[in-house]
């Protein structure tokens, strides 16, 4: 970590009464900063409004969380931003207090060092044991209850595969561990669902809206295992890694092909 600030201050103390802290009450931003600059800010926001007014937690002051994300994220070094909104402080028991101040966490980072063969070449992916309870109050949201990827994450140690994916309590695929998922079959763009569990990712929602002003609009369909595997191509998206192609999942080879390039595309778009 390289700084870290609370309600605009530096530091790093947390109050342990935190409903964050607590009960993980609270939602999450994990941004590529590139050239000082937050990449997709506004998606950013526009999820942790929705997310906010989901779960009823008082939205902080916009103009002042730019200003505070601008000032964090202007140091060259910094290549990747995490906010954290809670509910902010409140008694024992699981009953919101309808005073609670929203506590806002600011960390940055160094930008991760993935290999560049990953983007260019493809990544290994494998399936994960661990299931995706269905909650359609939670769904879409970057909440801070990130238990069942922990379990889905630690299911293997080893270096490859880079990612697992991720299915739900009726065998849909929903999305990676830290990624959502893009297939393209015969010729067509397809997503999964997030409306029943699952993360909108913020380059999910951009790719989407990009592909659909170009005349190429995505499906967002129920994508099950066996239609995974007869697909031309598939790639992982994630706001801090981009896309990754998928070279191989569970043993079954993809094409690395020109709907991952135009994908790609996109990013030298937003940069």
């Amino acid at each position: 970590m390289l700084q870290c600030w609370i309600n605009g201050t530096p530091s790093a103390q947390v109050s342990s009464t935190d409903r964050g802290f607590q009960y993980g009450d609270g939602l999450f931003e994990t941004c590529r900063v590139v050239r000082g600059q937050i990449r997709s800010l506004d998606l950013h926001l526009a999820r942790l409004t929705r997310g906010c007014a989901q779960l009823a937690i008082p939205l902080p002051d916009l103009e002042v969380l730019r200003h505070e994300l601008a000032m964090a994220s202007r140091d060259s070094a910094v290549g990747v931003l995490k906010l954290i909104v809670t509910r902010g402080e409140g008694g024992r028991g699981y009953r919101p207090n309808p005073g609670a101040v929203p506590t806002r966490w600011i960390a940055t980072y160094a930008a991760p060092e993935y290999p560049s063969d990953w983007a260019e070449h493809g990544v290994e992916i494998r399936t994960c044991q661990t299931r995706l309870a269905i909650q359609p109050r939670l769904a879409g949201l970057k909440h801070l209850n990130r238990l069942e990827q922990v379990c889905a994450r630690s299911e293997w140690a080893e270096a490859s595969p880079q990612e697992g994916l991720m299915l739900d309590m009726g065998g849909r695929i929903v999305c990676g561990t830290m990624s959502n998922v893009f297939a393209v079959v015969n010729q067509i763009w397809m997503t999964p669902r997030v409306d029943r569990c699952g993360v909108a990712g913020t380059l999910r929602a951009g790719l989407m809206h990009w592909m659909a002003a170009a005349g190429n609009p995505v499906r967002e369909v129920d994508l099950y295992p066996e239609t995974l595997a007869t697909a031309d191509e598939v790639f992982l998206t994630n706001a801090v890694f981009g896309v990754w192609p998928v070279r191989c999942w569970d043993g079954n080879p993809f094409t690395v092909g020109a709907a991952v390039r135009q994908a790609q595309d996109y990013l030298k778009h937003l940069t």
